[in-house]
């Protein structure tokens, strides 16, 4: 295995070869041929098969999501990742994201540095409060701590990656006294992270604070739509590099941080297609989710809608590459992934997906972000 460039923390520039273009899965449960469902150890052995020809394709970025529940099969997604790392060259290895809330920040980092170590400085680590919360009961922490857990644990873990000794004491976890993380990473500023924002002015300004870049979630309606919390993201930046540079006389600051946004999405040969085999495993899977959460039923017109102007990034390869050089030029952001399994979508139709997403869609979208 080759030793990747460590993952620049910098912001993206101009050039669209440096606009990083990922993919994005939760490891959703499939079906077969015949419409069987698929056994999760199978679908966890063909999402390292999925990560393995995104890495021969030229994708930039794999990340997957952390869930408990029956209709996703990753439930640690570093180990995943880990056997990923074994089988790929120069992929980005993530979370999209971990749950920080439930998690224990210490053993966080260790798991994330060590997986850095083993992938020659590929790994970066997407940190959430945790859309669906099993995982809460699960491991023993109160619904009602929500927000303080993630304040409190996102503290600790930006305190972490600093790497050196570490004196901290919180109320949801034992106080450390000038205690160490190992492995030590090989990249300034350790661990790659962003946290996970699904759109609320709260979020953009922790993630300001904390000084880790923001994945923004546009899993519904126009990205232009999202505009207010980019600019709120960027302004906040630029007051605090201010404050920095009044306090140092410089009147310079840190670098601005990037910009990565996250939304669903599907390849075919034809926009007809994509549409066709996306829609009843998209339908069957918001229509699960809704149950729980008190959604309406979604209808066929709803996902037509999200597919010409929203969120959805479905169709041919020409269709989506534009949408995408659309989403980036508007929000002007450093990375999209395309979160390209939604529901029990079968395993063959994910992998031809993800051939055209980067074989056709990456390259075209540079054309078009160099236009």
């Amino acid at each position: 295995m080759s030793t990747a460039s460590p993952i620049s923390s910098a912001a993206g520039s101009a050039d669209p070869d440096r606009v990083v273009l990922g993919l994005d899965t939760f490891g959703d449960i499939t079906v077969d041929g015949d419409g069987a469902r698929v056994h999760p150890a199978q679908v966890l052995r063909d999402v390292i098969e999925e990560a393995v020809l995104a890495d021969r394709v030229g994708v930039d970025a794999i990340t997957l999501g952390e869930h408990h529940r029956d209709d996703f099969a990753i439930s640690s997604p570093e180990i995943v990742l880990g056997a990923i790392a074994g089988r790929t060259e120069r992929i980005r290895l993530g979370t999209g994201v971990t749950v920080l809330s439930s998690d224990d920040p210490v053993r966080l980092y260790e798991r994330f540095a060590t997986l850095d170590g083993v992938s020659g400085g590929r790994a970066e680590v997407i940190l959430g409060r945790g859309s669906f919360t099993e995982s809460f009961p699960l491991f023993g922490y109160d619904l009602a701590d929500y927000e303080e857990l993630f304040t409190e644990k996102l503290e600790l873990f930006g305190r972490l990656r600093e790497e050196g000794p570490v004196t901290w004491s919180g109320r949801h976890r034992s106080p450390l006294a000038a205690q160490e993380v190992h492995p030590k990473t090989e990249r300034p500023g350790g661990v790659a992270a962003w946290i996970g924002v699904g759109g609320s002015p709260h979020s953009v300004l922790r993630s300001v604070r904390a000084g880790i870049p923001m994945m923004l979630a546009i899993i519904g309606g126009a990205p232009a739509r999202f505009l207010p919390f980019v600019e709120l993201y960027r302004s906040a930046q630029a007051e605090l590099a201010s404050g920095s540079g009044s306090e140092s006389g410089s009147g310079s600051g840190p670098a601005p941080m990037p910009l990565g946004v996250h939304s669903p999405g599907h390849v075919a040969e034809t926009d007809a297609q994509a549409r066709d085999e996306l829609w009843q495993h998209f339908a069957a899977q918001r229509e699960r989710i809704g149950r729980e959460r008190g959604w309406p039923a979604p209808t066929r017109a709803e996902f037509e809608r999200e597919a010409d102007a929203g969120a959805l990034h479905v169709g041919s390869p020409e269709t989506v590459a534009q949408k995408i050089a659309a989403t980036v030029r508007t929000l002007g952001a450093d990375r999209f992934d395309l979160k390209y399994a939604n529901g029990t979508m079968p395993h063959a139709q994910l992998m031809s997906s993800i051939e055209l997403y980067g074989g056709e869609v990456i390259p075209r979208v540079r054309e078009l972000l160099a236009a």
